[in-house]
């Protein structure tokens, strides 16, 4: 649904030459045009109007000097930079334009006809006067001549079986006869001038020959491939005239038939048959076509014209119309009448081979114009509901207009159409509020047609072009009243209709007017943006850069320069198809079939952050979809597919947008629909701003009116916040979150079902009755008690009103909602057999499988009754809550209920302390606590209900030696046994896990043999405690005996110990440092390989060996006991391995934790063997120690340095340099670390403030 619409008309009436111009091309790498005429070749420049080269065709005689010779083609040669012209007396002329040369490299003496070159320029076809094709190569080697009538069809001459033969077609009325009759060929027209033409495929690996048939006189066409072989022969086509011209994609071959009662383009397959036409908009016999031009990248079609019947001067009127097709239908987009002056009329037309819309016309009087074309959808430009989201499109005389917001319609279908007098050339929308469904066409005769609502208001001849080429008119604004604004390239200014002239520095291209701010701005050709005032014109800063290559023709004005400026400071996007502008919104669709949609108030920070582009914003597209318009004050985005058809879609940001503003405005009823109809989810309502939500929930309510609708709602609750999920608001907007407020601490489907419940109950509880129920079952806990009571007491008072539901509507919307079991068993919960029966009825259940359950349940007595329901629906805490009550008779079923459900607490809580049941249960209590090996809990409870030899034996088992003889003691026990229970519990329990010092208090307080004691603590290296007994039981004789070899071999245990783990120690710290150096080469090595390749950012640190590293995380997801090995695998100290940094740092922890904690313990032994002046040993002991010490403080910082943690993150990003992103990889750094291994990177602590060193040693 485009138009073309001119961007540049240049128009050069300074090239003035004898003769008139008889063949044109355009030089590929200069832009500049070739002229030939039948007196010389002209090399001309448009755009400064200069004459570059020229030379004479007369001087050496190559044509008459009486202006009688004709040439029949000329061609550009940009390789060899020289220009080939073909005469018809048959020279083949090369003009070298370095050297202003002519030379002839060839003559036919039969004259030449027709000359075309190949697209790649390798080959050269010229059709003689013996109607023969001739084929050179580029240098003009012949390479075969052929005969343009042939007899046979062709190589690709089709194959048939007989079926679809006409001999055995159906006829209908007219019978067998028809299938004998022959179709008599009329030969060719008289205007038609007998010449042949040639045109080639875009490829190159065909072309095409029209030429006049000898034996009927009709024109006819054959396909020849690149070899001069005949593939086929068109079929007979009465009519047929000579424009032939191949569409460069390759699909049609075109040209021009004449009806009975029409005059048609005919399109033409390879294969010579017909495929298509459209009608030209002439009566019979007005026109004839001289020319057909395919523009480069086959989207227009140029159609040369000129009427047959000259007028009273003799002159004929001349046309030049510019068609395109879209879904299957041709479009007259541009046509340009050149009226009957003969000095005018079109001597020379040609399309750019480089730019496909820029089409080169020369006159007859040498006047040059070159036009520049773009693409473009004219669209009202209304952000108001008022607008019909217009879209207008040209078609000839017709101007078709479609109203988006009423119907979506494929072109070429349309809401209504325009008759216009005369072809319209451009078209636009009222640019002010509430009148932009107002229309102004532009017709080729330069009248101006303005319309309200499809119906004409005013005929209008534009003054302003008086003396002046209408052909320049390219655009134009509908404004306040009629004024309309047109520029014109000739003098580049901007001219009113009806208000003042305002000269203009530069080309305009494009212009645009702001609603709000009524300001029209300029686009320049240069990429300049200038703001025009009623009256005067100053220059704004550019905001935006349009390249010529990048064919962008609209731009958009906002309200405010401060907008303005944040666009020009920013590159949208580089591969941008089309784009429209809405509200606060960019919308654009991209050559990556994408379509994002913008907001300018966050444009900036999308644009720049580093984070993939939100969901919403982007979505995929069909390949080569085109936005087409953006329906006001609604979600629809309307694109257009490449074939032509519709589509439209619901862009997820303008939705949200849309949404937003609604839920602003409290428009809940708009927004509710619309998000009904699109699937958004129904959370965003409350999620947008949930104390507005809350403090509006009554005009919710009643804006919504429904009870479907309200339930749909509810039932779609979730405690997810959705606008940070789903649908995050932008960047920087001022939006309330669900977590934010609103919810007061409760849930937020719990605060939003009771809100609403609670106005509903107010406004009309009885209509709202259905959603009061889901209001019950969508909380977090179900409250399908209430509901039901709800329900019970609709069957016990009916309502009264009509539009209430009743207690069976109810209930059916209940069994809805809920599964029906689970109903049932909530119902029966209640205890209320009428409502149980009530949900039985309603379900799909069979009477046999309740009735005698419930039946059974009346005999029962009450208690017991609720007990037997609550364990069938198995809530066992209120079963035995009621069990308690039903008697002492009842007990042994609760304490088997107690111990299979495991309820001890609860029952204990339900028996008074000094009861025999709470002593039972205490005692069952503990058993459960026994098997739990919760030993000394078990013989608290035993102690405390007088169990004593059940918790003396509970107390022995879990080594709680001082319960154990306070028990003892108060049962009590002899002394032997006593003893006997102390020595027990020492030697057996407490020297067993090594409470040396606990073993010896039992030992000399309880079995009162203090030799046993001292034993103890001297084989735990309790020095002082030892001395202590021994001189108070006056045992020194054990000093000798037990102590000072005691002493002596724990200092050569420790020496021996300390000196292991210094080794250890420096082995490690040297290890670690080897292995840090390798791995730093190893990414620097891979830093100068490809800094910023994928490999970097994987092969780092460890990664390096990454066969291990995947299949270590491939173990990860299997079994624990993989998992375990894995991780023994990845501690592994083995050299080489991937993670023996790691390894290594995991060691050299444990060493410094284990050293360090022996302080207390050398202290000790220090102080011993200084009392038994063992000074040599301790001295020693102490520097050993003292020397590790110092050397694990000096080794930490070398070990845990500064970068260690920041080298676990790669510093990347904008603001990273290639010198922070150098050191970032040279800083020393484990491997990759997992978050359980994380303390590794911090270096341990050692406890200095532990003093154990002796000054009285050296």
């Amino acid at each position: 649904m485009r138009n073309l619409k001119l961007l540049k008309c240049l128009r050069s009436l300074e090239l003035q030459s004898p003769g008139c111009p008889q063949c044109l091309s355009v030089r590929t790498d200069t832009g500049s045009l070739l002229i030939a005429s039948q007196f010389s070749i002209t090399e001309y420049d448009p755009r400064t109007g200069q004459v570059l080269n020229e030379v004479s065709l007369t001087a050496e005689d190559y044509l008459p000097e009486d202006g009688e010779g004709v040439l029949v083609g000329i061609q550009d040669l940009p390789e060899q930079e020289s220009v080939c012209v073909a005469t018809a007396r048959g020279d083949v002329i090369l003009y070298n334009l370095s050297t202003n040369q002519l030379e002839c490299v060839g003559t036919v003496d039969s004259g030449l006809t027709a000359m075309s070159w190949s697209p790649d320029q390798e080959l050269v076809t010229f059709c003689t006067g013996q109607e023969t094709i001739i084929l050179m190569t580029k240098d003009f080697e012949p390479i075969t001549e052929v005969a343009i009538h042939q007899d046979e069809f062709g190589e690709g001459k089709f194959i048939t079986v007989g079926w679809g033969k006409k001999e055995t077609q159906f006829h209908g009325s007219e019978g067998k006869q028809a299938a004998q009759r022959k179709t008599d060929v009329q030969p060719a027209l008289l205007w038609d001038d007998h010449r042949p033409r040639i045109t080639w495929r875009g490829d190159g690996q065909l072309f095409a020959v029209s030429a006049i048939c000898s034996q009927t006189g009709a024109r006819k066409v054959r396909v020849w491939n690149r070899e001069c072989i005949l593939q086929a022969t068109s079929e007979a086509i009465n009519g047929l005239e000579q424009p032939l011209c191949w569409k460069p994609s390759g699909s049609l071959i075109a040209s021009t038939q004449r009806h009975p009662n029409k005059h048609s383009v005919v399109f033409m397959e390879k294969n010579g048959l017909l495929h298509g036409d459209f009608t030209l908009p002439f009566a019979k016999d007005q026109a004839k076509v001289k020319e057909l031009l395919w523009n480069s990248d086959s989207t227009v079609l140029a159609v040369w014209l000129e009427d047959m019947n000259p007028g009273d001067d003799g002159n004929p009127n001349t046309y030049i119309q510019l068609w395109t097709v879209g879904n299957y239908h041709w479009y007259l987009k541009q046509s340009l009448h050149f009226g009957r002056d003969p000095l005018k009329a079109p001597a020379c037309v040609c399309w750019d081979p480089e730019k496909p819309l820029r089409l080169h016309l020369l006159s007859q009087g040498w006047a040059s114009y070159t036009y520049d074309w773009g693409w473009c959808t004219d669209r009202s430009p209304g952000d108001d509901s008022q607008d019909s989201a217009n879209v207008a499109v040209i078609d000839g005389d017709k101007v078709l207009v479609t109203t988006f917001r009423q119907c979506v319609v494929p072109p070429p279908m349309c809401s209504y159409e325009l008759q216009l007098p005369a072809a319209v050339n451009l078209v636009t929308f009222h640019s002010q509020t509430q009148r932009t469904n107002e229309l102004a066409a532009l017709t080729a005769d330069c009248r101006l047609h303005i319309y309200s609502q499809g119906v004409l208001t005013r005929k209008l001849q534009d003054k302003g072009t008086k003396n002046k080429s209408h052909l320049s008119i390219h655009s134009f604004l509908f404004l306040h009243g009629l004024e309309t604004l047109i520029p014109f390239w000739g003098k580049n200014f901007v001219c009113g209709v009806i208000s003042s002239q305002v000269q203009v520095e530069g080309h305009v291209i494009s212009l645009c007017h702001s609603l709000k701010s009524d300001t029209l701005a300029l686009q320049l050709e240069d990429g300049q943006i200038r703001r025009v005032h009623w009256g005067e014109c100053f220059s704004l800063c550019i905001c935006v850069e349009v390249k010529e290559d990048e064919c962008c023709i609209q731009f958009s004005f906002f309200i405010s320069c401060q907008v303005v400026s944040l666009w020009c400071c920013l590159q949208v996007a580089s591969n941008i198809s089309s784009f429209v502008v809405y509200g606060e919104f960019l919308l654009l669709t991209t050559h990556a079939h994408t379509c994002q949609d913008l907001s300018f108030l966050y444009l900036k920070a999308a644009l720049s952050s580093e984070a993939t582009q939100n969901d919403e914003s982007v979505r995929k597209v069909e390949r080569g979809s085109r936005i087409v318009t953006v329906v006001p004050q609604d979600t629809k985005l309307i694109l257009q597919m490449p074939r032509g058809n519709l589509e439209t879609i619901h862009h997820r940001a303008l939705v949200l947008a849309q949404l937003r503003k609604w839920l602003d405005d409290l428009k809940f009823r708009d927004a509710f629909e619309c998000m009904r109809k699109l699937r958004i989810n129904l959370n965003l309502i409350y999620d947008h701003n949930p104390s507005v939500f809350l403090g509006n929930v009554e005009t919710f309510l009643k804006q919504i009116d429904s009870t479907n609708y309200i339930n749909l709602f509810l039932t779609e609750l979730k405690e997810e916040d959705t606008t940070k999920t789903m649908y995050p608001c932008p960047m920087s907007a001022a939006c309330q979150s669900a977590s934010g407020s609103g919810g007061g601490g409760k849930k937020k489907v719990d605060t939003v079902c009771d809100a609403l419940r609670s106005s509903m109950e107010t406004l009309d509880p009885q209509k709202f009755c259905l959603c009061i129920l889901t209001s019950h079952v969508k909380k977090t806990t179900p409250e399908l008690e209430v509901a039901l009571q709800k329900v019970r007491e609709l069957r016990v008072n009916p309502p009264t009103a009509k539009n209430a539901a009743s207690a069976e509507e109810a209930l059916k919307y209940l069994l809805f909602l809920v599964n029906v079991n689970e109903l049932y068993e909530h119902s029966l919960g209640t205890y209320d057999f009428d409502l149980v029966l009530m949900v039985a009825e309603k379900s799909q259940k069979d009477p046999k499988e309740y009735l005698p359950f419930l039946n059974m349940l009346k005999t029962l007595e009450p208690n017991y009754q609720r007990y037997t329901i609550d364990k069938h629906l198995k809530r066992y805490k209120k079963a035995l809550h009621h069990l308690s009550k039903c008697g002492e008779e009842h007990f042994t079923e609760a304490l088997n209920l107690v111990k299979d459900q495991r309820l001890y607490i609860e029952a204990m809580q339900l028996y008074p302390s000094d009861s025999p049941q709470h002593k039972v249960l205490s005692v069952a209590y503990a058993e459960h606590l026994m098997e739990q090996q919760q030993a000394e809990q078990a013989g608290l409870l035993l102690w405390r209900c007088g169990e004593m030899a059940c918790a003396l034996q509970a107390f022995v088992s879990c080594t709680s030696w001082r319960h154990a003889l306070a028990v003892a003691t108060h049962i009590p026990l002899p002394p032997e046994q006593l003893a006997q229970l102390a020595r027990d519990l020492a030697g057996i329990k407490l020297l067993e896990v090594r409470r040396h010092t606990e073993a010896a208090l039992l030992l000399e307080q309880y079995a009162k043999d203090c030799e046993e004691a001292i034993s103890a603590l001297i084989e735990g290296c309790a020095w002082e405690e030892a001395l202590r007994l021994i001189y108070l039981y006056s045992r020194q004789d054990i000093t000798e005996t037990h102590l000072k070899p005691a002493l002596l071999e724990v200092h050569s245990n420790q020496v021996a110990f300390l000196e292991s783990q210094k080794a250890l120690f420096t082995r490690h710290k040297n290890r670690l440092a080897v292995v840090r150096e390798q791995k730093a080469k190893a990414r620097l090595e891979l830093i100068d390989a490809e800094l910023y390749s994928e490999a970097s950012s994987v092969l780092t640190g460890s990664r390096i060996g990454s066969k291990y590293s995947q299949s270590n995380s491939r173990i990860s997801t299997r079994s624990s006991k993989n998992r375990r090995k894995a991780e023994g695998k990845k501690h592994s100290l083995k050299e080489g391995s991937p993670f023996e940094d790691i390894a290594l740092l995991h060691a050299l922890i444990q060493i410094i934790h284990v050293v360090d904690k022996m302080r207390e313990e050398i202290h000790s032994l220090l102080k011993a063997l200084v009392l038994f002046q063992f000074d040599m040993l301790a001295s020693n002991l102490q520097a050993h120690y003292s020397e590790l010490l110092q050397l694990m403080e000096k080794g930490i910082p070398e070990i845990w340095n500064e970068g260690l943690q920041q080298g676990q993150t790669l510093i990347t990003g904008p603001n990273s340099t290639a010198n922070s992103i150098m050191a970032s990889f040279q800083q020393p750094r484990p491997s990759r670390v997992h978050q359980q291994d994380a303390e590794i990177l911090i270096p341990p602590k050692m406890r200095q403030s532990v003093k154990w060193k002796l000054c009285i040693l050296k």
